[in-house]
Protein backbone atom coordinates (compact mmCIF):
# COMPACT_ATOMS: atom_id res chain seq x y z
CA UNK A 1 0.00 0.00 0.00
CA UNK A 2 1.33 3.59 -0.80
CA UNK A 3 2.21 5.87 1.81
CA UNK A 4 0.15 8.98 2.40
CA UNK A 5 1.15 12.50 3.92
CA UNK A 6 -0.85 11.58 6.97
CA UNK A 7 1.31 8.17 7.55
CA UNK A 8 4.16 10.77 7.97
CA UNK A 9 3.21 12.88 11.10
CA UNK A 10 1.95 12.11 14.58
CA UNK A 11 -0.37 15.03 14.66
CA UNK A 12 -1.85 18.02 12.64
CA UNK A 13 -2.16 21.42 13.70
CA UNK A 14 -5.20 22.89 11.99
CA UNK A 15 -5.65 26.21 10.95
CA UNK A 16 -9.68 27.11 10.67
CA UNK A 17 -11.11 30.21 8.67
CA UNK A 18 -9.83 29.51 5.00
CA UNK A 19 -8.45 25.86 5.67
CA UNK A 20 -11.49 23.84 7.69
CA UNK A 21 -14.35 26.44 7.39
CA UNK A 22 -15.22 29.89 5.80
CA UNK A 23 -18.33 31.90 6.63
CA UNK A 24 -19.99 29.67 8.72
CA UNK A 25 -19.68 26.35 6.63
CA UNK A 26 -17.58 23.88 6.57
CA UNK A 27 -15.46 23.51 3.21
CA UNK A 28 -14.77 20.31 0.88
CA UNK A 29 -13.45 17.14 2.30
CA UNK A 30 -13.57 19.11 6.13
CA UNK A 31 -16.06 16.86 8.06
CA UNK A 32 -14.81 13.06 6.45
CA UNK A 33 -11.18 14.12 7.29
CA UNK A 34 -11.28 15.75 10.67
CA UNK A 35 -14.04 13.04 11.72
CA UNK A 36 -12.14 10.16 10.60
CA UNK A 37 -8.49 11.11 11.55
CA UNK A 38 -6.44 8.26 13.13
CA UNK A 39 -3.69 10.73 14.56
CA UNK A 40 -4.68 13.56 17.35
CA UNK A 41 -5.98 16.89 15.75
CA UNK A 42 -5.20 20.66 17.50
CA UNK A 43 -7.44 23.55 15.92
CA UNK A 44 -5.00 26.58 16.08
CA UNK A 45 -6.39 30.14 15.28
CA UNK A 46 -5.46 33.63 14.88
CA UNK A 47 -9.14 34.71 15.88
CA UNK A 48 -9.30 35.90 19.32
CA UNK A 49 -13.19 36.91 19.35
CA UNK A 50 -14.23 33.52 20.77
CA UNK A 51 -12.85 31.23 23.82
CA UNK A 52 -11.92 27.69 23.20
CA UNK A 53 -14.86 26.43 24.06
CA UNK A 54 -17.16 28.15 21.93
CA UNK A 55 -14.81 26.94 18.83
CA UNK A 56 -15.28 23.63 20.21
CA UNK A 57 -18.95 23.85 19.70
CA UNK A 58 -19.16 25.72 16.46
CA UNK A 59 -17.14 22.21 14.88
CA UNK A 60 -20.03 20.05 16.77
CA UNK A 61 -22.90 22.04 15.09
CA UNK A 62 -20.73 21.68 11.69
CA UNK A 63 -20.44 18.24 12.14
CA UNK A 64 -17.07 17.78 13.37
CA UNK A 65 -16.68 15.98 16.39
CA UNK A 66 -14.00 18.47 18.96
CA UNK A 67 -13.51 19.38 22.71
CA UNK A 68 -12.57 22.52 24.06
CA UNK A 69 -8.93 20.86 24.60
CA UNK A 70 -8.25 20.37 20.84
CA UNK A 71 -8.56 24.31 20.44
CA UNK A 72 -5.96 26.73 20.82
CA UNK A 73 -6.82 30.20 19.82
CA UNK A 74 -4.42 33.62 19.94
CA UNK A 75 -6.36 34.83 23.06
CA UNK A 76 -4.74 31.94 24.83
CA UNK A 77 -1.10 32.58 23.40
CA UNK A 78 -1.22 35.62 24.90
CA UNK A 79 -2.11 35.16 28.07
CA UNK A 80 0.51 33.22 28.40
CA UNK A 81 2.93 35.95 27.20
CA UNK A 82 1.53 37.83 29.88
CA UNK A 83 2.03 35.59 32.26
CA UNK A 84 5.90 35.51 31.75
CA UNK A 85 5.99 39.38 31.51
CA UNK A 86 4.07 40.18 34.32
CA UNK A 87 3.25 40.07 38.42
CA UNK A 88 0.60 37.78 39.45
CA UNK A 89 -2.73 40.09 39.65
CA UNK A 90 -1.51 42.34 37.75
CA UNK A 91 -3.79 44.94 36.35
CA UNK A 92 -4.86 44.61 32.15
CA UNK A 93 -6.92 46.35 30.06
CA UNK A 94 -8.33 43.64 27.02
CA UNK A 95 -9.44 45.09 23.74
CA UNK A 96 -11.63 41.78 22.89
CA UNK A 97 -14.14 39.87 23.38
CA UNK A 98 -15.98 38.59 26.81
CA UNK A 99 -14.51 35.50 26.38
CA UNK A 100 -10.84 36.83 26.11
CA UNK A 101 -11.46 38.73 29.57
CA UNK A 102 -12.49 35.53 31.09
CA UNK A 103 -9.14 33.63 30.06
CA UNK A 104 -7.23 36.67 31.64
CA UNK A 105 -9.55 36.45 34.87
CA UNK A 106 -9.30 32.45 34.85
CA UNK A 107 -5.36 33.08 34.36
CA UNK A 108 -5.08 35.73 37.75
CA UNK A 109 -5.12 39.15 36.08
CA UNK A 110 -7.76 41.97 37.24
CA UNK A 111 -9.48 43.03 33.90
CA UNK A 112 -9.81 46.81 34.35
CA UNK A 113 -12.32 49.08 31.70
CA UNK A 114 -10.10 52.53 31.80
CA UNK A 115 -6.93 53.73 31.59
CA UNK A 116 -7.30 55.93 34.36
CA UNK A 117 -6.92 52.39 36.55
CA UNK A 118 -3.48 52.52 35.53
CA UNK A 119 -2.71 48.55 34.11
CA UNK A 120 0.23 47.19 33.56
CA UNK A 121 -0.70 45.51 29.90
CA UNK A 122 -3.23 46.13 27.46
CA UNK A 123 -4.26 42.68 25.55
CA UNK A 124 -5.41 42.94 22.05
CA UNK A 125 -7.37 40.35 20.53
CA UNK A 126 -10.04 40.54 17.58
CA UNK A 127 -13.76 42.12 18.56
CA UNK A 128 -15.81 42.82 16.22
CA UNK A 129 -17.59 45.34 18.62
CA UNK A 130 -14.62 46.79 19.07
CA UNK A 131 -14.85 51.16 18.19
CA UNK A 132 -12.89 54.28 18.99
CA UNK A 133 -13.60 54.27 22.36
CA UNK A 134 -11.78 51.27 22.84
CA UNK A 135 -8.77 51.62 20.89
CA UNK A 136 -8.68 55.25 23.05
CA UNK A 137 -8.70 53.66 26.03
CA UNK A 138 -5.44 50.99 25.03
CA UNK A 139 -3.97 54.14 23.47
CA UNK A 140 -4.15 56.08 26.50
CA UNK A 141 -2.71 52.81 28.75
CA UNK A 142 0.35 52.52 26.71
CA UNK A 143 1.35 55.83 26.61
CA UNK A 144 1.41 56.30 30.28
CA UNK A 145 3.44 52.65 30.34
CA UNK A 146 1.49 50.15 29.60
CA UNK A 147 2.73 46.33 28.04
CA UNK A 148 0.96 45.84 24.50
CA UNK A 149 0.64 42.01 23.43
CA UNK A 150 -1.33 41.84 20.36
CA UNK A 151 -3.10 38.05 20.17
CA UNK A 152 -2.18 38.42 16.53
CA UNK A 153 -1.78 40.63 13.41
CA UNK A 154 -3.72 39.46 10.85
CA UNK A 155 -4.53 42.18 8.59
CA UNK A 156 -7.69 40.84 7.36
CA UNK A 157 -10.33 37.94 8.44
CA UNK A 158 -11.52 35.64 5.84
CA UNK A 159 -15.19 36.07 5.30
CA UNK A 160 -18.42 34.71 3.42
CA UNK A 161 -18.67 38.40 1.40
CA UNK A 162 -14.75 38.40 1.39
CA UNK A 163 -11.79 40.02 3.22
CA UNK A 164 -13.04 41.77 5.99
CA UNK A 165 -11.27 43.95 8.78
CA UNK A 166 -8.45 41.46 11.01
CA UNK A 167 -7.22 42.44 14.48
CA UNK A 168 -3.95 43.62 13.10
CA UNK A 169 -5.83 46.81 11.12
CA UNK A 170 -7.30 47.34 14.65
CA UNK A 171 -3.48 47.36 16.17
CA UNK A 172 -2.43 49.75 13.34
CA UNK A 173 -4.79 52.20 14.78
CA UNK A 174 -2.83 51.89 18.10
CA UNK A 175 0.84 51.82 16.58
CA UNK A 176 -0.05 55.01 15.17
CA UNK A 177 -1.58 56.81 18.35
CA UNK A 178 1.03 55.22 20.57
CA UNK A 179 4.49 54.36 18.41
CA UNK A 180 4.47 51.48 20.20
CA UNK A 181 4.09 47.95 18.56
CA UNK A 182 3.04 45.13 20.47
CA UNK A 183 4.73 41.88 21.23
CA UNK A 184 2.62 39.40 18.98
CA UNK A 185 1.51 36.00 20.31
CA UNK A 186 -0.38 34.66 17.37
CA UNK A 187 1.22 33.50 13.87
CA UNK A 188 3.19 33.99 12.43
CA UNK A 189 5.18 33.66 15.88
CA UNK A 190 6.29 30.13 16.61
CA UNK A 191 5.01 29.68 19.61
CA UNK A 192 1.50 28.55 19.01
CA UNK A 193 3.08 25.83 16.99
CA UNK A 194 5.11 24.75 19.92
CA UNK A 195 2.20 25.08 22.41
CA UNK A 196 0.27 22.71 20.13
CA UNK A 197 2.28 19.74 19.82
CA UNK A 198 3.59 20.23 23.13
CA UNK A 199 -0.66 19.91 24.27
CA UNK A 200 -0.29 16.39 22.12
CA UNK A 201 2.99 15.32 23.31
CA UNK A 202 3.82 15.67 19.33
CA UNK A 203 7.11 14.99 18.20
CA UNK A 204 6.41 14.78 14.33
CA UNK A 205 3.56 17.62 13.12
CA UNK A 206 1.97 18.53 10.48
CA UNK A 207 1.31 22.42 10.11
CA UNK A 208 -2.35 22.97 7.80
CA UNK A 209 -3.23 26.12 6.90
CA UNK A 210 -4.13 28.68 4.16
CA UNK A 211 -2.12 31.98 4.62
CA UNK A 212 1.37 32.31 3.64
CA UNK A 213 2.53 34.52 5.82
CA UNK A 214 0.54 33.26 9.53
CA UNK A 215 0.00 29.51 9.35
CA UNK A 216 2.96 28.33 6.93
CA UNK A 217 5.39 30.91 8.18
CA UNK A 218 4.85 30.27 11.77
CA UNK A 219 5.20 26.48 10.86
CA UNK A 220 8.65 26.97 9.11
CA UNK A 221 9.67 29.14 12.11
CA UNK A 222 8.53 26.51 14.88
CA UNK A 223 10.82 23.89 12.81
CA UNK A 224 8.08 21.91 11.01
CA UNK A 225 6.66 20.74 7.88
CA UNK A 226 3.56 22.76 6.35
CA UNK A 227 0.84 21.78 4.36
CA UNK A 228 -0.94 24.64 1.73
CA UNK A 229 -4.15 24.48 1.03
CA UNK A 230 -5.63 26.56 -2.12
CA UNK A 231 -8.82 26.84 -0.23
CA UNK A 232 -8.35 30.37 1.64
CA UNK A 233 -6.36 33.85 1.57
CA UNK A 234 -3.17 32.68 -0.38
CA UNK A 235 -3.59 31.15 -3.92
CA UNK A 236 -0.88 29.69 -6.87
CA UNK A 237 0.51 33.13 -7.42
CA UNK A 238 1.56 33.92 -3.89
CA UNK A 239 3.14 30.68 -3.56
CA UNK A 240 5.18 31.29 -6.81
CA UNK A 241 6.53 34.70 -5.21
CA UNK A 242 6.91 33.28 -1.62
CA UNK A 243 9.96 33.92 0.38
CA UNK A 244 11.66 31.41 1.55
CA UNK A 245 10.20 32.47 5.25
CA UNK A 246 6.73 31.05 3.25
CA UNK A 247 6.85 28.37 1.47
CA UNK A 248 5.44 25.01 2.49
CA UNK A 249 6.50 21.43 2.32
CA UNK A 250 3.33 20.57 0.57
CA UNK A 251 0.99 22.35 -1.83
CA UNK A 252 -2.77 21.07 -2.15
CA UNK A 253 -5.75 21.74 -3.83
CA UNK A 254 -7.95 21.08 -0.07
CA UNK A 255 -7.60 18.89 2.65
CA UNK A 256 -8.55 15.63 0.25
CA UNK A 257 -4.89 15.64 -0.34
CA UNK A 258 -4.26 14.95 2.91
CA UNK A 259 -4.29 11.13 1.67
CA UNK A 260 -2.22 11.50 -1.59
CA UNK A 261 1.32 10.45 -1.59
CA UNK A 262 3.70 13.09 -0.18
CA UNK A 263 5.93 13.22 -3.63
CA UNK A 264 2.67 14.22 -5.32
CA UNK A 265 2.14 17.74 -3.70
CA UNK A 266 5.72 18.60 -3.38
CA UNK A 267 8.03 21.17 -6.01
CA UNK A 268 8.67 19.27 -8.79
CA UNK A 269 7.80 18.50 -12.85
CA UNK A 270 4.29 17.14 -13.17
CA UNK A 271 1.69 16.64 -15.21
CA UNK A 272 3.84 16.36 -18.13
CA UNK A 273 4.13 19.68 -18.03
CA UNK A 274 7.50 21.28 -19.64
CA UNK A 275 9.30 24.31 -17.09
CA UNK A 276 12.37 26.22 -18.43
CA UNK A 277 14.35 29.53 -17.46
CA UNK A 278 14.15 32.08 -19.77
CA UNK A 279 16.39 34.53 -18.68
CA UNK A 280 14.41 35.46 -14.78
CA UNK A 281 11.57 34.40 -16.47
CA UNK A 282 10.06 30.64 -16.18
CA UNK A 283 8.56 29.20 -19.61
CA UNK A 284 6.02 26.43 -18.87
CA UNK A 285 4.69 24.46 -22.21
CA UNK A 286 2.64 21.25 -23.03
CA UNK A 287 0.77 19.62 -19.82
CA UNK A 288 -2.29 18.06 -18.36
CA UNK A 289 -3.82 21.85 -17.64
CA UNK A 290 -4.36 20.67 -14.67
CA UNK A 291 -3.63 24.45 -12.38
CA UNK A 292 -1.60 22.37 -9.07
CA UNK A 293 0.19 20.48 -11.38
CA UNK A 294 1.59 23.51 -13.36
CA UNK A 295 2.05 24.99 -10.46
CA UNK A 296 4.08 22.56 -8.53
CA UNK A 297 6.08 22.68 -11.77
CA UNK A 298 6.80 25.97 -11.47
CA UNK A 299 7.60 26.20 -8.25
CA UNK A 300 10.26 23.60 -9.06
CA UNK A 301 12.61 26.23 -10.39
CA UNK A 302 11.11 29.42 -8.25
CA UNK A 303 12.38 28.07 -5.44
CA UNK A 304 15.19 26.81 -6.38
CA UNK A 305 18.08 26.98 -3.89
CA UNK A 306 16.54 29.35 -1.74
CA UNK A 307 16.18 31.65 -4.76
CA UNK A 308 13.89 34.60 -4.26
CA UNK A 309 11.75 34.56 -8.03
CA UNK A 310 11.07 37.91 -9.30
CA UNK A 311 10.44 37.35 -12.62
CA UNK A 312 7.60 36.43 -14.92
CA UNK A 313 6.02 32.93 -15.45
CA UNK A 314 5.56 32.40 -19.84
CA UNK A 315 2.60 29.82 -20.64
CA UNK A 316 3.69 28.65 -24.37
CA UNK A 317 0.66 26.77 -25.67
CA UNK A 318 -3.03 26.35 -24.80
CA UNK A 319 -2.84 24.16 -22.52
CA UNK A 320 -0.57 25.84 -20.22
CA UNK A 321 -2.36 28.93 -20.32
CA UNK A 322 -5.31 27.15 -19.57
CA UNK A 323 -3.75 26.22 -16.44
CA UNK A 324 -2.26 29.45 -15.53
CA UNK A 325 -6.02 30.95 -16.15
CA UNK A 326 -6.92 28.54 -13.58
CA UNK A 327 -4.55 30.32 -10.89
CA UNK A 328 -7.12 33.42 -11.10
CA UNK A 329 -5.45 37.30 -10.66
Amino acid sequence: MNSTVLDRYDSLLFDLDGTVWEGGRLLPHAESLLNSSQIPVMYITNNASRGPEAVAEILKSLGVSATEQQVLTSAQAAIDLALLNLEPGASVYVLGAESFKTLAVQAGFRVVDSADDSPAAVLHGHNPETGWSQLSEAALSIQRGALYFASNLDTTLPMERGLMVGNGSMVAAVVAATGVHPTSAGKPEPAMFQSAARRLSSERPLAVGDRLNTDIAGGVAAGMDTFHVLTGVSKHWSLVYAPVTQRPTYVAKDLSSLSLAPELLMPGIQGDYRVTLDGKDIRIAEGSGNPEAALRSVLSLAWRDGFTFDGKVIADGEKAEKALKLWGA
